[in-house]
């Protein structure tokens, strides 16, 4: 190809076809054939796709982000009406605790618990992001009186390693990997074990996927590419904000060869996993069922959760009027939990009291 033609390429690539004028000396219609250009405007579009999928992760990324504190002395006038307009509509669970268990009177509560943010901090390396001693306690307690469930992201395996609680039942993997404890265990109605795994087929490329981000990512300072068996998590809580655009695309770059898989966001982290209809609230939904509580008006499900993932079993209980959901946040977000709480050391609060309560409608019962 000339000079000449190279100079037109460029300009239908930068303008789009409509908007070329070429210069009179070049012989337009030699330079391209109907096809060529097609092509062109292909490779123009998918480009544009490319960056317009980039902004639109670079924009939950920045949503993502832990909001920086700011004193406050320099927090405005309208930012503290919103939190106050907020809390009216999401008060906090521990001031409301008499109304929610007011509503669990002749129902049996399950426990519905995310894990990081929720049991455990954020922490800069997820794999150090162990559970306190006085949380593992308050779960501890809380299983003995309620069918409680850690439903999370991470591999089931390793949110097992971090708990390390028998009696619980444990969804990784957004869900996709469940198991529960053994037939025996005192709340299950049925009698079979439970052990659900909703896209196994799926294992394989998940690996592919992991092992390709690994390598793609490796040059960026501070990514952990995490293999959660079900789904790859993409951390980027220690990656420069400067180094964001280029995480993305190499992210981006991965996922175009696998259109079986999405992504999905949640805090500082991206996630691809396959693209089957399950989630946390298929999950609840799921655990309910295996529960013995399908259909039953006598079950009150409480979830408790921080991240945008929790969302799907926070709308499954406005859904289903039935139960509450408890958003961990301190900052207004916009949710479809009924209520919410500042941080891990308040949500150990709100498990403490509902066994306190436990105790003590369990030892009046017995009096009378």
């Amino acid at each position: 190809m000339t000079n000449q033609q190279n100079v037109v390429v460029r300009d239908v690539l930068s303008c789009g076809v409509r908007n070329v004028l070429p210069p009179s000396s070049l012989p337009v219609a030699k330079s391209f054939s109907p096809q060529d250009l097609k092509m062109i405007l292909m490779k123009k579009l998918e480009t544009e796709k490319g960056v317009a999928k980039i902004n639109a992760w670079l924009d939950s990324m920045r949503a993502s982000s832990p909001t920086r504190i700011r004193s406050t002395t320099t927090a405005s006038l309208p930012e503290t009406e919103n939190r106050s307009s907020w809390i009216v509509h999401h008060p906090s669970a521990l001031s409301m605790f008499e109304q929610i268990v007011a509503a669990s009177r002749g129902k049996q509560i399950v426990m519905f618990l995310d894990y990081d943010g929720t049991l455990s901090p954020i922490v800069e390396d997820p794999d150090r992001a162990f559970m306190p001693r006085e949380m593992r306690a308050a779960v501890r307690d809380v299983a003995r009186y309620f069918p409680t469930a850690i439903v999370t992201g991470r591999c089931r395996d390793k949110v097992y390693s971090f708990v390390k609680l028998a009696g619980l039942y444990y969804a990784g993997s957004h869900g996709m990997d469940i198991k529960g404890p053994s037939k025996s265990y005192k709340y299950k109605k049925g009698n079979q074990g439970v052990h659900f795994q909703a896209a196994s087929e799926f294992l394989p490329m998940i690996d592919e996927v992991y092992r390709a981000l690994v390598e793609k990512t490796k040059s960026i300072p501070g990514t952990k590419v995490e293999n959660n068996k079900f789904c790859v998590s993409v951390h980027f809580r220690c990656v420069d904000e400067k180094s964001w655009v280029a995480l993305a695309e190499q992210v981006r770059l991965v996922l175009n060869e696998y259109p079986k898989l999405k992504l999905t966001e949640g805090r500082k982290v991206l996630e691809i996993r396959p693209t089957v209809k399950w989630d946390k609230g298929r999950a609840l939904e799921f655990l309910l069922e295996a529960l013995g509580y399908a259909n039953s008006d006598d079950v009150l499900p409480v979830y408790i959760g921080d991240d945008r993932s929790d969302e799907d079993a926070f709308k499954i209980l406005r859904e289903r009027k039935q139960g509450f959901g408890i958003l961990v946040s301190k900052s207004p977000k916009e949710t479809n939990a009924s209520y919410s709480l500042q941080e891990p050391s308040e949500v150990k609060e709100f498990l403490r009291r509902l066994v306190d309560w436990k105790k003590l409608s369990h030892g009046a019962a017995k009096c009378a």
